[in-house]
């Protein structure tokens, strides 16, 4: 579904890898020198977004989510290391289609591939506004009388992305404890009990002789069985918990400087920031 990109649909959006996966913010553009269509765009990583790597937009297209484009997050990570403050040479963009596996146009041989204007390149700044560097106004020439100069400058904007921080397990495992604990038993001993002699057998005749009688006797035993019984019922739960951190990072800022001539002679009237 790859439609036609503009440049300033671009800026301050999300790149979206293959799998749905988000890379980063759009850093900066870069134009064909043939189509004049964004051909590359280089992605911001890292704490404050100060990584660049490049991105091929062939097959790219734009959805509400960002920019989707048909490369892998690992793919932008490890790709060659190339300083976006410079025009992109031939020779760095012949390594750059190679990295990615994709066939090379006629302007990427290496020989150089310079920006000759504003188009060439579009810059964001920190807030997300597109502009071109100081520079690009020299080559243009002076302004006409009475034409506006936007003065730009770069803004702090902070925010907060969800990671892993660590994992919790909770497990059950078994001890094993000596526990006592008294029972009662009981047993029974033998004694003797008297009684008294009565008329009858008094009357009754009676031999000398020997005599036996048996009793048996029974006692308790104490004996221990185990049963399960459930006791606790536990479960692992979290909980945000907020705190504040800061952040630093460094921002460029636009500034006039009013030159006058004035008799064949040039001076430095005075800065307007």
């Amino acid at each position: 579904m790859a439609t036609t990109l503009r440049p300033e649909e671009l800026i301050d959006n999300s790149v979206v890898d293959m799998e749905g996966r988000k890379i980063g913010k759009v850093g900066t553009v870069y134009l064909s020198d043939e189509s004049r269509q964004p051909e590359w765009v280089t992605v911001k990583t890292g704490l404050f977004g100060q990584k660049e790597s490049f991105v091929p937009l062939q097959g790219a297209y734009l959805e509400s989510d960002g920019i989707h484009v048909q490369t892998s997050k690992e793919k932008v990570s490890e790709a060659p290391r190339i300083d976006t403050d410079t025009d992109l040479s031939g020779e760095e963009s012949a390594e750059l289609y190679t990295h990615y596996n994709l066939p090379a146009p006629r302007g990427a041989m290496p020989e150089e591939r310079s920006r000759t204007d504003t188009e060439t390149r579009s810059e964001q700044g920190t807030t997300g506004a597109a502009g071109a560097r100081g520079r690009t106004d020299e080559r243009t020439g002076p302004r006409s009388e009475g034409e506006a100069m936007v003065r730009s400058e770069e803004h702090l904007r902070a925010g907060t992305e969800e990671t892993e921080s660590g994992r919790v397990r909770l497990r059950k495992y078994v001890v094993t404890e000596e526990e006592q604990m008294n029972v009662p038993v009981s047993h029974e001993e033998v004694r003797i009990e008297r009684e008294p002699i009565s008329e009858s057998d008094r009357s009754a005749p009676h031999d000398i002789g020997e005599e036996e009688q048996e009793v048996i006797l029974h006692r308790e035993q104490a004996r221990v069985t185990k049963e399960n019984v459930p006791v606790e019922k536990v479960r692992l739960g979290k909980e945000k918990v907020t705190e504040e951190e800061t952040v630093a990072g460094e921002v460029r800022k636009e500034k006039f400087d009013i030159e006058e001539e004035e008799g064949g002679r040039r001076g430095r009237r005075g800065r307007n920031t």
